[in-house]
C-alpha cells in the first residue's frame, strides 16, 4: 500500500524525511488528495485539493468551510502549505490522507477563552487563529507516530498531547512541545 501511495504522488518517503522545510518535488500532474473529519460537527470532506502546482479553489472553499470556528461559525483563510504538510506525512506514514480534526481556525474570541482556563494549554498567541494550524489525528496511524515524523519533516511547530491523543501541527517555525 505504501509503494503505491508513494508513486502516485511522485514522492519517495526518504524524498520527504530529506526535505525538512523545502517544498518536495513531485510529478506535474499529480493529485494531492485528503479527507478532513470535523469531529465536532461531524462534517467530512474528501477532496482532490490540488492538481500539480495548482491549488483547486472549490475544494480549498469546502475545506476552509469545515475547519471553521465550530463555537461560532466564523470563516478563515487557512495556510495551503497545511494541506501539503498533512497529505505528505500522511504520505510518510503509508496511509490514506484521512485525518480527524479536533481544532481548525479559531476566531479571536474562542482562543481567548479557551486559554483563560487554567492548564489549558492554549497558547494567547495561537497559529490557530492566523489560520496556521491544525490539532489532528491520521487514521491508520497512531499519533506518537504522526509526531515523529511531523518532527523529522521539521516543517513548522509539533505539539504532542498523549493524555488527548492528538498532534498539533503548524506552518509557523519549527518548535516541539507535549501538552
Amino acid at each position: 500500500m505504501q509503494s503505491a501511495l508513494v508513486s502516485g504522488v511522485g514522492l519517495t518517503v526518504a524524498q520527504f524525511v530529506s526535505a525538512r522545510g523545502k517544498a518536495v518535488s513531485e510529478t506535474p500532474n499529480a493529485e494531492r488528495f485528503i479527507e478532513l473529519h470535523n469531529i465536532h460537527t461531524d462534517e467530512t470532506v474528501s477532496v482532490v485539493y490540488r492538481r500539480g502546482t495548482v491549488f483547486i479553489p472549490q475544494a480549498v472553499a469546502s475545506l476552509r468551510n469545515l475547519l471553521r470556528d465550530h463555537r461560532n461559525g466564523e470563516l478563515h483563510d487557512i495556510d495551503l502549505a497545511l494541506y501539503d504538510q498533512l497529505h505528505e506525512l500522511a504520505i510518510a506514514a503509508g496511509c490514506e490522507p484521512r485525518f480527524d480534526v479536533i481544532s481548525g481556525y479559531r476566531s479571536p474570541e474562542s482562543n481567548a477563552q479557551m486559554s483563560s482556563r487554567p492548564g489549558s494549554g492554549v497558547a494567547k498567541h495561537s497559529l490557530h487563529m492566523q489560520g496556521q494550524a491544525m490539532d489532528v489525528r491520521l487514521h491508520a496511524c497512531s499519533c506518537s507516530n504522526l509526531r515523529d515524523l511531523a518532527l523529522t519533516a521539521a516543517r513548522g511547530g509539533v505539539g504532542y498531547y498523549r493524555s488527548s491523543d492528538f498532534v498539533h501541527l503548524d506552518t509557523g517555525r519549527f518548535r516541539t512541545w507535549n501538552g
